[in-house]
């Protein structure tokens, strides 16, 4: 055998189980899943190249290592790990073994939840112990620990001796609220549930608000079930939480459709998920395929691709936005999730970057959900040529002494900042405020420096002869931009709320002003107590309203772009409440409506829209070319209609 290879496969298996052990025992991870899962399938084909194994080898054993601070509990029933697909083709080839000697089979789909198994056990009704799964023969006693978990039944009507397998997992939105009441964030749910449930105090574990989902039955005594379907429908009533994600299926086809469906829609799914558990559902069946040494033979595990994956921090360079406030941007070594190259991504703020405790030349957590930018979770590993982030305290931009306000550091020059002024320009018009196309960051660097353009105001001065000496800047192009500035000025309330940049004021709130106040001289003048008193509008929003009408500048240019022929369009008037209360998200592009009809039908009937799908949507109006959106819903459950259904409920 090559001696290159072996030391390769000699190598592997030291930093597998390494990062085994950072993982599982110190419950530390130094590793992304992605780098883990690519440093693992190398070994496994090298090891079936070769058939040079070591006795170590991660390959040969099931699970996670046992920590000897806890008792051993050892399992009655050996709990499998899962054999893996991770293409179609895999899928493909393990469905068409089965359909071979059972061309009748169906099977079961469900989450593979991202968490810690456990395994419960009840005698007589009674949780009697819990443990982790370990390395599939012994693992931890937890019983104190779960006992915290509010979604594990302390008894249950069943009677006679059972042991229930499933997840313990922490929502993501649990996940989120804990982040931000702790000085030391937690990177994810997994390391989050790991670390709770593998804590010797159990109020460690109790302050987490952890779940767990049963999915399995390995031991049950007098109680023999013939399908998945029933034995989950006994989990339920037996009072365990199972999810409301389960389907059956029949063939590849029909099984990769659900799974392209989750995948493009996980980011919504309050649970931290890594593929989907396909199993056959015939219990018969399953008896006569039996096990492995390692797993099941009726069960596979299609996994995603990683939305978390391990980089390093180059350097932090600092951005002032459109308020002034300060934004830490971290440069990374290019690396490849969920189908983009990253190579920056924000850190928030000073204090985000203290929390995390990430440093320059550190291997960090980067998260990128699909529709989300990507995001450094914390640090995962650091070296003795790390360096401490510097907080900066001058502008970049302008060279202004920077002040703090809150968590943020916000550059005071507000009139003179290059920055900020270049910001608000870029902002005002972007699509969703006044839609002037052709402007773009490289087209207001070029116009601030050679066409002394401050302010939004002077964009209406620009005439075609101004921009005829400019570079790339030709008759057509210089035609449309014209245009394109003259047709700005007939805009609707709420964008033109939206592009004046007060600072709090996104989207929505913009409606919501337009919605309130009749005029904008009503909404100019409003105070704080009647501001707050809008729905969704605290007094921080109010206050910087209040002071943004109130700073003088800011009138200056308001006057100046209507002077300059500006005019609001007030169309938010509210000719019927058929849509009252209800949310709408659009997707694709419909055949007769621009997305700014359907938007101003949806609210002039009481409707508001939303960018993105969640449980809270009411419906998803859809065109031709969808995306993610749809996939969304309809694993959602969510009313999606097109353009005639639409217009139905209108007119009805």
């Amino acid at each position: 055998m090559n001696q290159d290879i072996k030391e390769k496969i000699e190598k592997l298996v030291a930093d597998l189980n390494k990062y085994n052990y950072y993982y599982h025992v110190l419950d530390a991870p130094i590793v992304s899943d992605k780098d883990y899962d690519k440093a693992y399938y190398t070994l496994v084909d090298l090891e079936k190249q070769t058939g040079y194994i070591l006795p170590d080898s991660p390959t040969q054993r099931v699970g996670d290592m046992v920590n000897e601070r806890f008792e051993k509990h050892t399992h009655e029933a050996h709990l499998y790990s899962l054999d893996k697909a991770q293409t179609p083709a895999e899928l493909d080839d393990w469905v068409s073994k089965v359909k071979t000697s059972y061309p009748n089979t169906e099977f079961t789909l469900e989450y593979k939840f991202d968490g810690l198994r456990l395994a419960l056990t009840y005698d007589n009704g009674i949780l009697v112990n819990a443990a982790t799964r370990g390395n599939g023969l012994i693992g931890e006693d937890v019983t104190a620990q779960v006992k915290t978990i509010r979604s594990v039944p302390l008894s249950i009507p069943f009677k006679n001796h059972i042991v229930v397998e499933g997840e313990g997992i922490m929502l993501l939105s649990e996940l989120e609220k804990y982040n931000k009441t702790t000085d030391g964030p937690l990177k994810n749910a997994r390391n989050a549930v790991a670390g709770a449930i593998r804590n010797l105090d159990p109020k460690v574990t109790a302050s987490r608000n952890l779940d767990f989902f049963a999915y399995g039955i390995p031991v049950i005594e007098n109680k023999k079930f013939n399908t998945q379907v029933e034995l989950r429908q006994f989990l339920i009533d037996n009072r365990f939480c199972v999810g409301d994600f389960f389907e059956v299926r029949k063939n590849t086809n029909e099984i990769m459709e659900v799974i392209n469906q989750i995948d493009k829609a996980r980011d919504v799914i309050d649970i931290l998920i890594d593929g989907v558990v396909i199993k056959i559902n015939d219990m018969a069946t399953r008896e006569e395929l039996g096990f492995t040494i390692r797993f099941p033979k009726w069960a596979l595990a299609y996994k995603f691709e990683a939305l978390e994956v391990t980089t390093y921090i180059r350097d932090v360079i600092w951005q002032v936005g459109r308020t002034g406030k300060m934004t830490p941007l971290a440069i990374l070594d290019p690396v490849d999730i969920a189908g983009a190259t990253i190579s920056r991504a924000t850190l928030n703020n000073w204090d985000d970057i203290l929390r995390k405790k990430v440093k320059i030349n550190s291997l960090v957590f980067l998260r990128r959900s699909n529709e989300v930018i990507p995001e450094i979770l914390g640090l995962a590993q650091d070296f003795p040529d790390s360096k401490e982030i510097e907080k900066i305290t001058t502008c970049p931009s302008c060279g202004a002494k920077l002040i703090n306000n809150g968590v943020n550091l916000f550059c005071p020059n507000k009139d003179n900042c290059p920055g900020q002024l270049k910001e608000r320009i870029i902002h005002f018009c972007s699509r969703d405020a006044m839609n002037i196309e052709g402007i773009r960051d490289k087209t207001i660097d070029l116009f601030y420096d050679k066409l002394n353009i401050r302010t939004v105001d002077d964009l209406y001065k620009l005439t075609s002869a101004d921009l005829e000496g400019l570079e790339n800047y030709k008759d057509k192009k210089i035609n449309n931009l014209i245009n394109s500035i003259e047709k700005s000025k007939n805009i609707a309330f709420q964008n033109f709320i939206f592009a004046l940049g007060i600072a709090n004021v996104g989207k929505k709130t913009a409606s919501d002003l337009a919605k309130t106040f009749d005029n904008f001289e009503s909404l100019a003048k409003a105070n704080v107590q009647e501001l707050s008193a809008i729905r969704d509008i605290g007094e921080v929003v109010a206050n910087s309203i209040v002071d943004y009408f109130a700073y003088p500048r800011n009138k200056e240019i308001i006057q100046n772009l209507f002077d300059s022929g500006v005019k609001i369009e007030y169309t938010n008037v509210v000719a019927s409440t058929k849509f009252a209360g209800k949310t709408f998200v659009l997707t694709g592009t419909l055949p007769h409506l621009t997305r700014n009809e359907a938007t101003k039908l949806i609210e002039q009937n009481g409707g508001s829209v939303s960018s993105s799908v969640s449980k809270q949507t009411s419906f998803v109006l859809a065109g031709e070319s969808t995306g993610s959106k749809y996939e969304k819903a309809k694993l959602l459950g969510i009313t999606i209609i097109d353009e005639d259904e639409f217009l139905s409920m209108i007119n009805h």
